[in-house]
This record gives structure tokens, C-alpha cells and sequence, in this order.
């Protein structure tokens, strides 16, 4: 067994950027600007948004956290994000989610500019990706790609399963999965919470990649010996041995499973870590794209 080490691979790919932004610099072009924008106190999100801004700094990036009341008027926060749009400063800009419940989340989503769209989350960013054409990968599904391509997991002709289809990870990463890419050229499974006997699906994956936001629910009768299995999720449980009180634990139930698998990715460092650098590498390459 073979971690797929998110930390390395994470800080490679920084690394990577800000080596894009000093050439960019040393050419008189733009230092890239990325906007977040935070509704509410949610402590996760505030936490996810400090990392953000904290590796921004890191690479050489502006940044700007537009931090809004949770009693905003959604008509408000769609006037914010027309001001985002239209400043010519800010090269990309998310809206952390989740948001309060009175915001529509496709009315934010359907209001970001394309062009802007560094979560990937625009239905032309989704289009233009199933099409295998230029487009901004939404964060978490291009980490996960990122990871099997330096890893040189071979995929082309693999059986792919995904459990979960969300708009943020299951959806995207079947679709990227079973491009004619590399990575991709996959045969690929998307179960879900009405699939029935779930277990016959994944013990015929090579590649399983776990979505479901349901704690450890993925155990070691479900795998199949050597699988690759990426798991996306990212929970908090009680440990009294833990200073914190909790440890991080993801939707597989790692110590069980890991025995079993060629390659696996820990919880955490592992996909959480790539869904921050991929966020700023989408950034740094829509500015590399205008500035051609």
C-alpha cells in the first residue's frame, strides 16, 4: 500500500505557482487577485477561508476576503458579485459555501462570471469540461486528477466508481474520469444514496472514489484487493486521546481498508490539501490565458 500523499504532491504544485507568478512579474505582466466571499460565521468555512488567504500570501497572490453578514438579502450578495465581475483587478473569485438558507446557491452560481469562475462551478465551466474543452475544473475534482496523474495511476481502461454525485465532486470527477485524457479513458460506475447493493459495485472497482459526506461508511469487505481508493471526505469525531477532543477522519474507514489497496489517500492530507492548490492553479492560468 502507497499513499497518495496530498501534502507533497500540494506543496509541490505551490511551489510550481509561485514560480508562474515571479515569471509573470518578471515580464510586467499581472500579479493574479483572488476574491473569496464569506457569508456568515460559519467556523469551518472561516477556517477553509483563512487557509485560502494564508496560501495566496504564500504564492505571491492578491487577495481579498469580502467578508458579508449572514442576514445579507440575496439581492444584495448578487449585486456584490456584479461589482466582482466587473472589476478588472479581480481575476477570480469564489462564494464559500454553504450559504445561509434564504440564498439561492444556483442563483450565486449562475450570477459568477465564467470567466471569473475559479470553483468551477458555472454550468458553461461544466459544459465546456465534459466537452474536453478549456475550462476552469471545479477544485476538489481537479485534485483528485492531479493527484492520479503524478502518482501515474494508469486509468485508461479502468472500471471507475464514484459513490456520490454532487454537483462539487461526484458529478465532475465521473465525467473527467471517462474522457479520452489522461488521466481519464475509464469505464465509470456513479452509485449513490438509491443505489441498491452498493457493495457489488465497488468490490468490481479498480479505482473507487469515495464522496459520500457519510463518516468511515466505506469498510474493508467493499474493496477489492490493490483498488485505488480516494477518499474525499472530511468529518470530525470525538477522541479523548486528542488534545482537541476530535480527530479528522474521512468517509472510509482507513485503517481497515488501507491494508487492502495499492494506493489510498489519508484523511487528512489528502484531497483537502489539493482542493486549495488546484483552486489557485485554476487562478494563476486564467491570468497566464489573458495575458498570452
Amino acid at each position: 500500500m502507497q499513499l497518495l500523499d496530498g501534502k507533497k504532491i500540494s506543496e509541490e504544485i505551490l511551489e510550481e505557482i509561485k514560480a508562474d507568478v515571479e515569471r509573470l512579474k518578471s515580464e510586467g505582466k499581472k500579479v493574479p487577485h483572488l476574491a473569496v466571499v464569506l457569508v456568515g460565521n460559519d467556523p469551518a468555512s472561516e477556517t477553509y477561508v483563512g487557509s485560502k488567504v494564508k496560501n495566496c500570501a504564500r504564492v505571491g497572490f492578491k487577495s481579498s476576503l469580502i467578508h458579508l453578514p449572514s442576514t445579507i438579502e440575496e439581492s444584495e450578495l448578487l449585486k456584490k458579485i456584479h461589482e466582482l465581475n466587473n472589476d478588472p483587478d479581480i481575476d477570480g473569485f469564489i462564494v464559500q459555501s454553504p450559504l445561509p438558507k434564504h440564498i439561492s446557491d444556483d442563483k450565486v452560481i449562475n450570477a459568477i462570471s465564467p470567466a471569473k469562475d475559479v470553483d468551477g462551478f458555472h454550468p458553461e465551466n461544466l459544459g465546456r469540461m465534459a466537452l474536453n474543452m478549456p475550462a476552469f475544473i471545479p477544485a476538489t475534482p481537479f485534485g483528485i486528477i492531479t493527484l492520479l496523474d503524478r502518482y501515474n495511476i494508469p486509468t485508461s481502461g479502468k472500471h471507475c466508481v464514484v459513490i456520490g454525485r454532487s454537483h462539487i465532486v461526484g458529478l465532475p470527477i465521473s465525467l473527467l474520469m471517462m474522457r479520452n485524457s489522461k488521466p481519464g479513458n475509464c469505464t465509470v460506475t456513479i452509485c449513490h444514496s438509491k443505489t441498491v447493493d452498493l457493495k457489488s459495485y465497488t468490490l468490481r472497482a479498480d479505482i473507487l472514489i469515495v464522496a459520500t459526506g457519510q463518516t468511515e461508511s466505506v469498510t474493508a469487505d467493499m474493496v477489492k484487493d490493490g483498488a485505488v481508493v480516494v477518499d474525499v471526505g472530511i468529518s470530525r469525531v470525538p477522541d479523548e486521546t486528542k488534545k482537541s477532543g476530535f480527530k479528522l477522519v474521512g468517509d472510509v474507514k482507513f485503517d481497515e481498508v488501507a491494508p487492502k489497496c495499492s494506493y489510498i489517500t489519508p484523511v487528512p492530507g489528502g484531497v483537502g490539501l489539493m482542493t486549495i492548490a488546484s483552486l489557485l492553479k485554476n487562478t494563476v492560468e486564467g491570468v497566464k490565458r489573458r495575458t498570452k
